[in-house]
């Protein structure tokens, strides 16, 4: 049984992972080509000028034909795409978060206490956190249900809003599932995720290189 749990929370940062990679990686690409393709027609549209400015037909030809080709991949809907990426990957990110321990929080207090004390309040902060979430997901569902009943799309993707609204949901109960599972690893071996801004996964430090010059 136990080994079927960890294979599914496995399974679960792993594609938690993929998602989040996922998504930011492709807001990033097509805002970079549809950043690209207006600087690159304002760029060809200049040099047709000077071409017919300076009477050189084949170079105006060349370009009237490149800036027709270019502007005939229509990229209106690029920046929509984004947001709604950007969205999803936000609400993904959020549950990774929690289970990797990189959210800004005041842990003064928390630091200062020990033993029972200590306990008591984190696993408070992991259940307050939870309560929330999974309220913020529970209202996430209504109002995907909702808005699948009024049958809304997006104006340029024309893509049902409903699915747009779906991260809400998924996510909150995602990370309304990891502040639980946090809870449950600190109640049994008394650590937290901590995520230490210096490490880069896949990097072995070397010995001494921190006080190299």
């Amino acid at each position: 049984m136990e080994e079927q749990r960890n294979k599914f929370l496995r399974i679960l940062d792993r594609l938690e992972e993929i998602i989040v990679s996922v998504l930011l990686a492709g807001a990033t690409l097509v805002i970079f080509v549809a950043v690209t393709q207006r600087y690159g027609l304002s760029g060809i549209a200049s040099v047709y000028r000077w071409s017919r400015a300076e009477d050189i037909p084949w170079l105006t030809e060349a370009t009237r034909s490149l800036f027709f080709a270019i502007a005939y991949v229509r990229m209106t809907w690029a920046q929509e795409l984004c947001i709604f990426m950007i969205v999803w990957m936000a609400k993904f990110g959020a549950a990774y978060g929690v289970r990797t321990g990189i959210h800004v929080g005041v842990d003064i207090l928390v630091n200062r206490l020990v033993g029972t004390p200590r306990r008591v309040l984190v696993i408070a902060g992991m259940f307050a956190g939870a309560f929330f979430t999974a309220i913020a997901g529970a209202l996430g569902a209504h109002l995907v249900w909702h808005i699948a009943g009024t049958g809304q799309i997006s104006p340029d993707l024309e893509m049902p809003m409903w699915i747009v609204y779906l991260a809400l949901p998924l996510g909150s109960f995602l990370m309304c599932f990891r502040f639980l599972e946090v809870a449950w690893q600190f109640w049994r071996t008394g650590e937290l995720p901590h995520h230490d801004p210096g490490q880069v996964d896949g990097v072995e430090p070397v010995a001494g290189a921190g006080g190299a010059r």
